[in-house]
């Protein structure tokens, strides 16, 4: 078989289960996409046929959930998820049905959970088949549940944080009805698992209207309930001379918005950059945060951990929004201070966090463009930014681990960009001249070699 794009793909599915004899369609997100004139990012597929069927004639199939008759389908490079018509429940944990029965297309479509995403599409002859009111939602660009929402989110509870990162990703409304609802069951998200509210944070947070996103979030009570720390931003008044835009939440949700393209992690981090203004609140001469951004940190790791985000993710989000306001004094430090600091890999995100940080505020972007100039300088004076050495290099020398590691390692990193160091030799040899080893320094070579 030639390489085939993923729309292409899509249509083989159909077309395959199509000639024996079964019914299929494109349904969900990918139709909703090609309606409003989108490239969808993946497709799913519907049939009649059993999943045992499914995996007839895709050899390579994988029963991913065979009680929910759902099959993903490995075709030239491309991953399309199967699934037989079914109807559901009742749900005895707002997740997961305790049965499944399998039903025709129309019934299918009406367990769906949203109007948007219950339109049904023939590739073959390019017919879209709405049972549920789909399109006219879809022309009105509105969040609507299929039914009664009260029952869709008790089916389903993550389904009223979908709605807002819906309503965000494709800058619709949500329908009055379905809103209210889940203003009224808020409370209940906790009983979906972090992972799965993770999951469709990061995704809102990513998404065109994300301060949107994070203002319905807030309107409706989710934002209460699974990020009370950035719920409590909202009335936390701030230095006007400063802070223009209004509150802290305020403006939170506009630095989101000024975000060019952001990572999950830098859009985590500018959500949570500001959470330790409220608990460090004080009023003398003027409105004053001190020290927020060390207890901010503390805070990020607490919220990082709670969602189940990585080690490695929750680090740098961390340390983003510890170090949110030393990018302002990168012009007043030392240079090589400040060239190893343009040099941390993390740095681009540093200053895309300050320029949002700045358009969300005073807008005096300064700074940013003394940074962007001063990086380009390096890059022309092709500046290496890998270091002369590391932290198993110092073990090595018998350096015990610990805080001393980073002050040494930054030492020597500020000799090399100094041009007073240049090769690993002369950087080793700095490291015994500056830093002598006593008792407190040294590590146990002995006990290395036993263990």
């Amino acid at each position: 078989m030639s390489a085939m794009t993923l729309r292409e793909g899509a249509v083989e599915v159909v077309h395959r289960l199509r000639e024996h004899g079964f019914t299929a369609y494109w349904v969900g997100g990918c139709v909703r996409d090609l309606e409003m004139g989108r490239e969808p990012h993946d497709y799913d597929v519907a049939t009649d046929a059993r999943p045992s069927e499914v995996a007839t004639l895709f050899p390579n199939a994988v029963l991913v959930g065979v009680k929910f008759g759902v099959v993903v389908v490995p075709l030239n490079g491309h991953h399309y998820e199967v699934s037989t018509f079914r109807t559901e429940g009742p749900y005895v944990d707002g997740r997961r049905p305790s049965r499944v029965e399998f039903v025709d297309a129309q019934s299918d479509v009406t367990r769906r959970d949203f109007t948007i995403n219950g339109l049904l599409h023939d590739p073959l002859t390019g017919q879209t088949i709405d049972h549920v009111g789909g399109r006219a939602d879809i022309a009105r660009r509105i969040v609507r549940t299929i039914g009664q929402p009260r029952i869709r989110f008790a089916e389903d509870r993550l389904r009223m944080l979908r709605a807002v990162r819906l309503a965000a990703e494709l800058q619709f409304d949500i329908d009055d009805d379905t809103f209210r609802a889940i203003a009224d069951q808020a409370s209940a998200i906790t009983e979906v698992s972090a992972e799965r509210i993770r999951d469709e944070l990061l995704r809102l947070l990513t998404a065109p209207g994300r301060g949107r996103g994070v203002r319905l979030l807030h309107a409706s009570g989710l934002l209460q309930v699974i990020l009370p720390e950035v719920a409590a931003m909202a009335g936390v008044p701030q230095p006007p001379e400063f802070h223009p835009e209004g509150d802290v939440f305020i403006h939170t949700a506009l630095a989101l918005e000024h975000l060019r393209d952001p990572s999950p992690v830098l859009a985590m981090a500018t959500l949570l950059h500001d959470i330790g203004k409220p608990p460090t609140l004080s009023v003398s001469d003027r409105i004053r945060f001190n020290e927020h951004d060390v207890v901010g940190a503390e805070m990020a790791e607490a919220v990082c951990r709670r969602l189940r985000l990585s080690g490695q993710d929750t680090e740098r989000i961390v340390a983003l929004v510890r170090d949110h306001l030393r990018v302002k004094d990168l012009p007043k430090m030392r240079p090589a201070k400040a060239k190893r600091f343009l040099l941390d890999p993390a740095c681009a995100d540093h200053l895309e966090l300050h320029r949002a940080d700045c358009l969300a505020s005073h807008g005096n972007l300064d700074v940013y463009y003394w940074a962007t100039a001063a990086l380009q300088e390096l890059a022309a004076q092709h500046v290496d930014r890998e270091r002369l050495i590391s932290g198993d290099d110092l073990l090595a020398l018998g350096y015990r681990p610990g805080p001393q590691y980073k002050t040494i390692l930054d030492h020597v990193e500020d000799a090399r960009l100094e041009g007073r160091v240049r090769t690993r030799d002369e950087a080793l040899a700095l490291v015994r001249e500056l830093f002598p080893q006593t008792e407190s320094t040294q590590s146990s070579q002995s006990s290395q070699s036993t263990t």
